[in-house]
């Protein structure tokens, strides 16, 4: 055997690992450009349906009022009910109010805590944002570009304590601002004048500051949507009147909102709609001297008229009624409950003592 036969045969099994690891890169190169031909076919074409939405955030029902859904966690050890809370998209009143017999400081490790996940869209127009005091929530309603899913977000929020109520009405935003200093209004000079203290004229930003880091001034002399540097109010009536927002709630949608967006502030404690052809009842405490009764009896059952052509379905008024004497917050449906089935008749005790003699 000559030397190029040598070493041609001793090359051979480095030559065949190179062809190999060779063929096996180009292998990887194909897929994985098939892999990202599919992304971007699946991303042009908006296959939204397979994305995973945030919390809070819904695509918008076509003909249906109701979104979102109930769920269970379980609490860590070192969590609170209001960090478990906040972590999944709701606020203090929602939570304590789902689960009534959770303690709120010291869950316990394991225990299971139910999410209020489901809401009924408020019954005004679905533009802009939304805010109902009633049930300490703020939606918005994000503008969306042509063949991209219209969409709902909703956030819990905090309000006007009583004496310092929220405003109510149709209004726009005027400015945003980050890193806002704050201002403190004369009640708030007041309070610490009474307490023998003095106010600061003026608060920088920094952790301090009660507006928090973003701030979105409404057409309303003296009111904002906000952060806080006191999060724990948030799902509570716990402000001097403006709507304050968990931090990362509001720093999600402050780039976001155009100034001279609508915001339209309501108190509806009463929410009915559609989910199919179900019908669904949402009752939250009025606040205030709202009136009760049968007024709200109608305003509810007018939320609930459909078109002519669409399929009349019956109405449980007794459990309607119920909710509105005991608003739970629940999303509920008005379905009659089932008839319960005829129970089968025994034959009398002397008939079958006639047929086992007989017998």
């Amino acid at each position: 055997m000559n030397l190029h036969a040598v070493v041609r045969e001793r090359n051979w099994p480095l030559r065949r690992q190179t062809w190999l690891s060779l063929g096996l890169g180009i292998l990887a190169t194909v897929l994985l450009a098939g892999m990202s031909w599919a992304e971007e076919d699946s991303a042009e074409n908006g296959n939204e349906a397979e994305q995973e939405w945030p919390k809070g955030h819904y695509p918008l029902p076509e003909r249906g009022d109701v979104i979102g859904k109930d769920y269970i966690v379980e609490a860590r050890e070192d969590e609170t009910l209001i960090d478990i809370a906040r972590a999944n998209n709701v606020g203090y009143e929602e939570i304590r109010r789902a689960n009534p017999d959770v303690s709120v400081w010291m869950p316990g490790e394991g225990t299971e805590v139910l999410i209020p996940g489901r809401f009924i869209l408020p019954p005004v127009e679905r533009k802009g944002i939304v805010i109902n005091v009633a049930e300490l929530r703020l939606y918005y309603y994000p503008p969306t570009r042509e063949g991209e899913t219209p969409r709902v977000e909703t956030y819990p929020i905090g309000i006007g304590r009583e004496g310092f109520d929220t405003p109510l009405g149709i209004t726009k935003t005027t400015m945003r601002l980050k890193d806002p200093a704050w201002y403190p209004p004369r009640s708030v000079r007041e309070e610490a004048a009474a307490r023998g203290e003095t106010a600061p004229a003026v608060v920088p930003p920094g952790p301090d500051n009660p507006l928090g880091r973003h701030a979105i001034l409404l057409d309303i002399p003296g009111y904002l949507i906000h952060g806080t540097n006191q999060p724990d109010g948030v799902g509570m009536r716990a402000s001097r009147g403006c709507v304050r927002m968990f931090p990362e709630d509001i720093e999600s949608i402050f780039d976001r909102v155009p100034v001279g967006m609508q915001v339209h502030l309501i108190n509806q404690p009463i929410k009915a709609g559609w989910d199919g052809d179900t019908p669904y009842v949402q009752v939250y405490e009025a606040l205030g001297e709202q009136e009760t009764g049968m007024a709200n009896l109608m305003e509810t059952l007018a939320m609930l008229q459909r078109d002519d052509d669409e399929p009349t379905t019956a109405l449980n008024y007794e459990m309607l009624r119920e909710l509105l004497e005991n608003p739970s917050g629940e999303v509920i449906a008005l379905t009659p409950a089932p008839e319960p089935e005829p129970e089968e008749e025994e034959p009398e005790e002397e008939h079958l003592l006639w047929r086992e003699l007989a017998v």
